[in-house]
């Protein structure tokens, strides 16, 4: 008697009751026939069991969110893929049942494979002479995802997704084992946490708050269908486009399985379906170009922490390794920014200085102790776009067509990233007060300062020369005279600095400088900070080379913190997505990183010359009967001390100032071109914007006293 063939149900039956789940059926069943020429039964079987049993899930990419010193003021965020794990009690019920019934109805019946899915696929296909149906259970997506997101190179990501046999035999052993090893609901958390739901939002996380700027946990019936609708094609359901037909349609679609499943009601059902879809799309800030417009201020203080994190050897071996886990590592970062600081640091810079000022007048203030970083703030807007800018003030670059960096820049203008700073004057006079203190030099030590001043140090011929010699000058008769430390420093002489510096030899006050944290940009400074022409670099003490806010700013903090030198620190605490903080070699990378750099009683010593410069008068000895900087004590009223400087032809203005609980400078310059001079009208707009924040910052806060130098520094 002649058998009757066997239907392709028929064919596939004997094959699903032998447990050969994985074998040529199943692996066969989103591909044509032909795709299965010559592998055979027991081929595919073989294949089967020799392939790992054990999904190896490597952490998948998360959002570093990055916080004020408030741990609440979200400053901007960093990802490659908007992540951020979320446990499956704080999803929307909703948001589970939906993903059920729009990917995988049977989840709760199978073990990783779906027989009866199986059949139906190898028929459909079958028919079909081509992939018209899959068979992907949830798991076995899941198990994509996973092996997806773990692809240590562009050939491992590819094999992971690949139309090909070898790539869904792998797919259903492991999700057998996947299935043995999680729950169903833990299988659904990591399911939700790692699918992509289009607009760069992986996750449910990512993707509520971008389509509904919303948590997973408030999503409603219409939007959780919705979302569990766009992960089969996020494009082509994509609900932003002007046509939203197909989203909808994806969306009923979700809804009517959620009704068969009996998860929802048929009156719930149609009133989901008639809901129009409404949107509340937000764009997650990434990298600080993003950072708020109404806080656009906070990109520079952004724009340092980034530079500061690739230096960071606890990120990784190489910049590289560092950016990359930025991006994907999913920290926690609370940065020492203070929103308040900041604000009035704002206030007091472009009240003086407007953003559309070719000079750029800028402020830092620091934390003497810790050394992190208050406040950040420069008359510039942080932007990419620079459609609108002025004109170059450099005439050959302005001939080349190149517009000038105001007001719009990302350049590093108060430090970081690889802008050497500006010369900073007579600022640089408080190296050689430090060197010579330590040297032991009391506050004491007299000369009687010259206007002009035949100095030791050999120079080419120039305006400050006397043959072969450098003759600096003083910038005015009164400066003339016998002087102390005390009186030089508050009258800024230069002529006794000069003298001082030869003294004690100009290579112990670039040491100095190197101890409080300078570093040697250009070529000039480097080749001149040498150990073979340190010594011989007398114009140091004037303030010829270039330095940042931030490093003058963390100079005369150093000095508030009598002596403790504290690198600076844009965060507070940088967590791991476990909670845990991020260590390095035992330490955590957040903690503020001291030591004492100069003995406490030099700091004094040179803290209470200090004083002279902004009125507040010395409580050791006298100050000369004026002083360049009188305004500071009378607009702060506090205990205060600080130094001013301006270079030659008045190219910059700086003041730095302090009292013990905040340090501050703050310039003005044109980045763009270092010769030109901003003018000796803007000569104390420094000096005020200092007192001015420093008076708002201190607001509320008690007047601490400076402690006084001890005798043995006076003599």
């Amino acid at each position: 008697m002649m058998k009757r063939p066997l239907s392709a149900v028929g064919r596939v039956a004997p094959l699903i009751r032998a447990g050969l789940i994985a074998g040529v059926v199943i692996a066969g069943l989103a591909y044509p026939l032909t795709a299965m020429a010559g592998y055979g039964i027991k081929a595919g079987s073989d294949a089967l069991q020799s392939l790992p049993e054990e999904l190896s899930v490597a952490p998948s990419a998360q959002t570093t969110y990055v916080y004020a010193n408030d741990g609440k003021t979200l400053l901007t965020t960093f990802y490659e893929e908007h992540r951020k794990p979320t446990k499956l009690a704080h999803m929307s019920p909703y948001m589970t049942q939906a993903i059920v019934a729009s990917e995988d109805t049977r989840f709760y019946e199978h073990h990783g494979v779906d027989p009866k899915g199986v059949a139906r696929a190898f028929i459909a296909n079958q028919q079909a002479g081509g992939v018209s149906q899959g068979a992907s259970t949830l798991t076995m997506q899941y198990v994509r995802m996973a092996l997806r997101d773990g692809a240590k190179s562009p050939k491992q990501a590819i094999e992971a997704t690949e139309q090909t046999t070898a790539r869904k035999l792998r797919e259903m052993r492991l999700a057998i084992e996947v299935e043995k090893r999680h729950s169903k609901q833990e299988i659904l958390e990591r399911y939700l946490n790692s699918a992509y739901f289009g607009h760069r939002a992986y996750g449910i996380y990512a993707a509520s708050q971008v389509f509904f700027s919303k948590s997973p946990r408030k999503l409603t019936l219409t939007e959780a269908a919705l979302l569990a609708g766009l992960v089969k094609a996020p494009s082509a359901f994509d609900p932003a486009v002007t046509d939203q037909r197909a989203a909808t349609d994806r969306r009923n679609y979700v809804i009517d399985q959620m009704l068969k499943m009996g998860v929802i009601t048929a009156e719930q059902a149609t009133t989901a379906k008639k809901t129009k879809i409404k949107l509340r799309l937000s764009s997650p800030p990434n990298d600080c170009v993003s950072v708020s417009r109404t806080h656009n201020d906070w990109g520079f203080f952004c724009d340092f922490l980034r530079s500061w994190w690739l230096e960071q050897p606890a990120f990784g071996r190489t910049a590289a390794d560092r950016e990359e886990a930025l991006r994907r590592g999913g920290y926690r970062v609370v940065t020492s920014l203070d929103p308040k600081i900041q604000k009035y640091a704002m206030k007091h810079v472009l009240a003086k200085e407007k953003r559309k000022s070719k000079y750029a007048h800028g402020e830092v203030l620091i934390q003497p102790g810790t050394g992190q970083i208050k406040a950040m703030a420069v008359n510039r807007t942080y932007s990419l776009d620079q459609g609108d800018n002025g004109k170059h003030t450099d005439r050959a670059k302005r001939k080349e067509g190149l517009k000038g960096n105001y007001p719009n820049t990302v350049n590093p203008l108060l430090g970081g990233g690889d802008m050497a700073g500006y010369q900073a004057g007579s600022t640089f006079k408080i190296f050689t007060l430090l060197a010579a203190l330590e040297d032991g030099k009391p506050l004491t030590t007299s000369f009687n300062a010259p206007p002009v001043f035949r100095s030791k140090y050999i120079t080419s011929p120039g305006p400050s020369a006397c043959g072969t010699h450098w003759c600096p000058k003083n910038s005015s008769k009164s400066m003339s005279g016998r002087q102390t430390m005390w009186s030089g420093f508050g009258k800024s002489v230069n002529t006794y600095f000069v003298w001082l510096e030869q003294k004690i030899g100009s290579e112990k006050a670039v040491r100095m400088a190197e101890k409080l944290g300078l570093k040697w940009r250009t070529d000039v400074d480097r080749m001149m900070a040498g150990p073979d022409r340190a010594d011989g670099w007398g114009s140091f003490t004037l303030g010829v080379s270039d330095a940042t806010p931030i490093e003058m700013a963390n100079v005369f903090a150093t000095l508030a913190a009598k002596g403790r030198y504290c690198e600076p620190l844009p965060v507070r605490s940088i967590a791991l997505p476990d909670g845990k903080p991020a260590v390095f070699k035992g330490v955590e990378v957040a903690r503020p990183r001291c030591h004492q750099a100069v003995k406490q009683d030099v700091a004094l010593a040179a803290t209470d010359a200090a004083r002279c410069v902004t009125g507040y008068g010395a409580a050791k000895g006298e100050c000369g009967g004026w002083e360049t900087s009188p305004m500071v004590h009378a607009v702060l009223n506090r205990p205060v001390a600080g130094k001013s400087g301006t270079t030659d032809g008045n190219k910059t203005a700086w003041f730095c100032g302090f009292t013990p609980q905040l340090a501050a400078a703050a310039f003005v310059a044109d980045p763009d071109n270092p010769d030109n001079v901003v003018g000796s009208g803007r000569g104390t707009i420094s000096k005020f914007t200092v007192a001015e924040t420093l008076k708002d910052a201190l607001k509320g806060q008690p007047k601490l006293k400076f402690k006084e130098p001890p005798s043995s520094m006076v003599r």
